[in-house]
């Protein structure tokens, strides 16, 4: 009985000083090396790390892909890639309705300014010749020379750039450089077939006119 009370005493007491303990005062560190150590910021200066033989420029490996990225573009920036370029095929599957209006997005927000919305080249830097461009910029669905270009093409023209314009690699992801392509294209397909359909139904109402005018 004498025992159990004075386990009980030293429990409270043990409870009492827990209790009364300052929490704003940080408890002692038994390891603080281990428990915090040394780190160092990616973009601070690392020149000291050289003198003790350490080697780090803060630049990825080479050959390394960030987290998100499609596989990396190996055409270099010359004529001889931009040849190349139109037999690269497009690592993208075909774009769905939902996809193609973020390419649409894409689209307008980077491009629009020259190409123009319609992609017809009259943006509002062109603006019918009365905008700050004396040229105008490329059209891309009336023009039939853009128009043949493949999606690797159009790819390594928004990567590198070509003429006066400039590469779209830092504004466009590799994947959304992709899918700006494959948008491209598809309003090139679709004017296309504009003109097909056009003189389709003009034939077939010549070819009505005719036949009523020898019913006559």
């Amino acid at each position: 009985m004498k025992k159990l009370a004075i386990i009980s005493v030293l429990a409270l007491s043990g409870v009492l000083v827990i209790s009364c303990n300052d929490n704003s005062k940080p408890a002692r560190d038994y390891m603080p090396d281990m428990k915090d150590s040394r780190a160092y910021e990616t973009y601070a200066d690392h020149s000291n790390l050289s003198s003790k033989g350490v080697t780090y420029n803060n630049r990825p490996v080479a050959g390394t892909v960030s987290r998100g990225e499609e596989l990396p573009y190996h055409l270099p920036n010359d004529s001889t890639g931009y040849a190349q370029s139109a037999s690269v095929n497009d690592p993208l599957p075909r774009l769905n309705s939902t996809e193609l209006e973020e390419a649409e997005r894409l689209y307008l927000i980077n491009c629009a300014i020259c190409h123009g919305t319609a992609l017809d080249g009259n943006g509002p830097l062109y603006k019918g010749g009365t905008g700050p461009f004396a040229a105008k910029p490329a059209n891309l669905v009336g023009d039939p020379v853009i128009a043949a270009l493949s999606e690797g093409t159009l790819y390594h023209v928004m990567t590198y750039g070509k003429n006066l314009m400039g590469s779209y690699a830092s504004q466009l992801n590799r994947k959304q450089r992709w899918m700006v392509a494959q948008y491209i294209k598809s309003k090139q397909g679709a004017a296309e077939s504009a003109p097909a359909a056009d003189a389709d139904s003009t034939a077939t109402a010549g070819a009505a006119a005719s036949t009523g005018a020898m019913a006559k």
